[in-house]
């Protein structure tokens, strides 16, 4: 092959590289969506492994509630934000505070059809706001799969894993709520934002 031609073909791997590269990004970066032409959501994060509670991580706080559930789990909720999207996301840990692993209750998935096809989650989760007599759900993407923590099947004893769940917003003038989840008592969250 002549020093032509080697330096044709460089600049052919080298242009190859950067279309690869660009593609990667538009795919997978911020502003793209899927190979759907979808935008990616939280519930798509977390079906990729990226669930992010992530703000409240690293802060050392008092938490706004703990519900004690069965086998020895503990549900600490640390954070309940307002978006000004239209939607609040609640941040807990799920602590197996008991001497064996945990097995998750397909409870907490709920009983909606479309919510338990996508698998084990916290679709079972609502906020009641009792001043204005309403139940919200956790939010769901256009496929149907809820916008929360998704594949949690164990914890093991001691382990503590980060959970979140997104749900429509109550008025902004309901700042208390009662969060409730299968299996779990239940207890009044302050919504901040």
């Amino acid at each position: 092959m002549s020093i032509r031609g080697t330096a044709k073909a460089r600049r052919g791997v080298a242009a190859l590289a950067v279309a690869v590269g660009l593609a990667v990004c538009v795919a997978g970066c911020g502003g793209g969506g899927g190979d759907d032409g979808k935008p990616r959501t939280s519930a798509a994060a977390s079906r990729d492994g990226g669930s992010d509670p992530s703000a409240q991580e690293g802060r050392s706080q008092e938490p706004l509630a703990e519900l004690r559930g069965p086998d020895g789990l503990n549900l600490r909720v640390t954070s309940a934000d307002r978006d000004p999207g239209g939607f609040v996301t609640v941040n807990a840990e799920l602590k197996n505070d008991g001497s064996q692993d945990a097995v998750l209750s397909s409870q907490l998935t709920g009983n909606e059809t479309e919510i338990m096809k996508n698998g084990q989650s916290f679709g079972g989760a609502t906020l009641v706001d009792s001043k204005s007599r309403k139940r919200y759900y956790v939010l769901r993407d256009t496929d149907g799969r809820p916008l929360t923590t998704t594949g949690v099947q164990t914890v093991r004893a001691g382990d503590t894993v980060p959970i979140f769940m997104q749900f429509p917003s109550p008025p902004a003038d309901t700042a208390e709520v009662t969060f409730q989840l299968p299996t779990f008592s239940t207890a009044t969250i302050q919504i901040s934002g």
